[in-house]
């Protein structure tokens, strides 16, 4: 497989561990080791004690039925762990498409949903969310009519990356029927779950739809990238199956401190989540201010959940330029939507961090000296 570079990862391979001022990331505020065994007496013990051989290929029995109570309908034995979310993405569509399929993908989103696709060699559909007065949308309409006889997959991501529009319920379900009348399948990246800003707690696909995979990670709405685990939730038996066997070439198995310490975090989820979203909502409170002062300069597309946003500057010169200028010179990293290959001057701003507040002060430190407020 003749795949294309991951823009994403090739940019932030530059910059991510080199700039100081870091106000892109997509991931919430991180902790130590020592921090999460905190959440559970006798946890550092176990750990400690832990053995260090293989575990298991669809993940301890621990971990998936801890994995498992995040659902409704989704039991222990349909989860299967990963390492991160990179591996259950490129494993799914795997053994799911082949040369020739049909899919569709929502649009600006995380590249290898729709990348992997197109080195498989399928035709890609981009569905693509709309520029409104307010934010972001969508058309249900759109989606319908981009539906052929070879369609096989709809690829969404919600709440989404880079923009943070989050399906209602109510199209979630409208979506979930539009595959339904044509038999395909629905894979949803929900990684960002569990940080919705209105406190509206929606289902994960996998709970309404039959044919529909779920995608969870520990890195995003946790922030607890180090672990390395993500796993898919289905109640497809043949989807399970096959990506099992495809694990088998890839990853085999987790580490098991990994897993052993990803338990931890979950028995203990709400009060991870609960942190993560105060500091996103306090960011919020910092980031309105200062697009209320600077409206002429932005188009201040607030998210519906997740600590990222897709905002639009008004420049003359190509966004990915101002970005490359901005780092260089004042090492402030934004994220420029030439990395999405979504046109027009956005960029992605992250707001999950407990540094974002000096982040941003130094980017608007730079705005005025280069008079652009």
């Amino acid at each position: 497989m003749r795949i294309n570079d991951f823009k994403l990862e090739v940019f932030f391979g530059k910059h991510e561990f080199s700039a100081p001022y870091l106000l892109t990331q997509s991931d919430c505020e991180s902790m130590t080791i020592k921090d999460l065994l905190a959440f559970e007496p006798g946890a550092q013990e176990g750990l400690l004690n832990g053995w260090l051989g293989y575990t298991e290929v669809p993940g301890s029995p621990e971990l998936r039925k801890e994995i498992s109570k995040l659902y409704k309908n989704i039991n222990s034995e349909e989860v299967l762990v990963h390492v991160g979310a990179q591996e259950p993405i490129f494993n799914f569509l795997n053994v799911c498409l082949e040369a020739g399929d049909h899919m569709i993908s929502q649009f600006p989103v995380y590249q290898s949903l729709y990348e992997v696709g197109n080195a498989i060699g399928c035709e890609v559909s981009k569905w693509s969310l709309k520029q409104e007065k307010n934010g972001w949308a969508i058309d249900l309409e759109e989606l319908d009519g981009l539906i052929k006889p070879n369609t096989k997959l709809i690829c969404l991501n919600s709440p989404n990356n880079p923009t943070g529009y989050t399906f209602t319920v109510e199209e979630m379900k409208e979506i979930a029927n539009i595959a339904r009348r044509h038999g395909i399948y629905v894979f949803c990246d929900e990684v960002y779950k569990g940080v919705e800003l209105d406190g509206v707690k929606r289902p994960w696909f996998a709970d309404i739809y039959e044919k529909a995979i779920s995608l969870g990670v520990m890195s995003k709405a946790y922030g607890l990238a180090g672990l390395r685990i993500g796993w898919i939730a289905t109640k497809d038996k043949e989807i399970l199956e096959k990506m099992t066997k495809m694990k088998h070439y890839t990853s085999i198995c987790s580490s098991s401190s990994a897993e052993y310490l990803t338990t931890i975090a979950l028995k203990h989820g709400e009060k991870i989540l609960d942190r993560n979203c105060k500091i996103i909502k306090e960011n919020l409170e910092i980031a309105d201010q200062f697009f209320e002062r600077y409206s002429d300069l932005f188009q201040y597309n607030r998210q519906d959940a997740g600590p990222i946003a897709f905002h639009k500057m008004n420049i003359e010169i190509p966004i990915g330029e101002f970005c490359d200028r901005l780092v260089a010179e004042e090492g402030v990293l934004l994220l420029p939507a030439d990395i999405y290959s979504f046109e027009g001057n956005y960029f992605r701003m992250g707001y999950g961090r407990k540094n974002f507040e000096t982040s941003l002060n130094v980017f608007e430190n730079y705005l005025i000296e280069k008079k652009l407020v």
